[in-house]
């Protein structure tokens, strides 16, 4: 080998030694070039078809919250001794199977709710109404800020419920009652029953007023005779207004008590007319030609009450049916 020869052999494996490492660098850039293409390309594609994935993903089943129940509520009224024309109502409902979730109650309408809420049916009503005697219920006393002291009807009420107290009567119930120092609407819907209804049926200047603890109470029907408002608070859906005190006997009043009780009435009649509107439904016992102080009709007032709930069916059964159709009445 000649001298030049080994020159240009040497050099030629120099220059090849020198341009391998040059050219292992640019495979491996244009690698990770590649690299960074193709997971672009795979990112673009999870994006674009993300949409599609999670279509097909199944989606959770919700189910829908029950229709809330209908509240159906019974708005008895005030009128004394007309009041067993309820007794004749709560049979026709009864008999149609119409549910009541809640009784509300003025003056006798709080003497028959709290016995009907107690548990005892209409029928058992109508037996127990044929038996009771006015004294059973009446303690006549010396005119003291009223003739009855109103002790007998709060005993009678608590010996028919075993001394039941009102949050604990199977129909949730609620007797309606005047503060008379302050002219309040006041509802009862826990405690002694007997002394809520005493106080709910106090009639001003017949019985004596009912002193529960720091207050005074006289008869609801002062300023509640048909307390359908009462009934919206507490959450009726439907209420079932009984009005016995739209229609007044005609004959003359023939003693101060019966004069008292007519002019009773006839507040109650006009009082009546504030709420009577806002009820869903209101059956009106013709029951105006029977005394506030008269027992002898109560088998025609619980007819009267008969009719008067059968002429209001159709539209009860109405109200009814569109509960059904949405699925609130079970």
């Amino acid at each position: 080998m000649t001298k030049d020869s080994f020159y240009y052999t040497r050099f030629t494996e120099k220059e090849h030694s020198l341009k391998k490492p040059f050219e292992a660098p640019q495979n491996m850039h244009y690698s990770n070039f590649l690299k960074k293409i193709n997971h672009y390309v795979v990112c673009i594609i999870f994006i674009a078809l993300l949409p599609l994935i999670i279509s097909c993903v199944p989606k959770p089943t919700v189910t829908p919250p029950p229709p809330k129940p209908v509240k159906i509520a019974l708005v008895l009224g005030a009128g004394a001794s007309k009041g067993f024309a309820h007794i004749g109502v709560l049979k026709i409902l009864e008999l149609n199977k119409i549910p009541i979730h809640m009784i509300i109650g003025t003056s006798v309408g709080s003497f028959v709710g709290s016995l009907y809420a107690y548990g005892y049916d209409a029928y058992q009503l109508q037996t127990m109404s044929f038996s009771l005697q006015r004294e059973d219920i009446v303690d006549l006393t010396i005119p003291d800020n009223g003739f009855v002291k109103g002790e007998k009807l709060e005993s009678y009420v608590n010996w028919a419920l075993k001394n039941t107290t009102i949050e604990k009567l199977r129909i949730p119930f609620h007797a309606v009652a005047t503060n008379v120092q302050t002219g309040e609407e006041v509802i009862f819907g826990t405690g002694n029953t007997g002394t809520a209804v005493r106080a709910s049926c106090s009639i001003p200047g017949i019985f004596r007023p009912v002193q529960i603890g720091d207050n005074t109470y006289v008869d609801g029907g002062v300023v509640s005779p048909l307390a359908v408002d009462a009934a919206r608070r507490h959450g009726a859906d439907v209420v079932i207004a009984v009005d016995i005190s739209s229609t007044l006997d005609s004959s003359p009043p023939k003693s101060t008590i019966e004069t008292i009780l007519q002019s009773v009435n006839i507040m109650y009649g006009r009082m009546t007319l504030i709420q009577i509107g806002r009820a869903d439904v209101v059956i009106k016992p013709s029951v105006g030609h029977i005394g506030s102080a008269d027992f002898s009709k109560r088998h025609e007032a619980i007819l009267e009450g008969e009719k008067a709930a059968m002429e209001a069916l159709p539209k009860i059964d109405l109200i009814m049916a569109n509960f059904k159709r949405e699925g609130r009445v079970p």
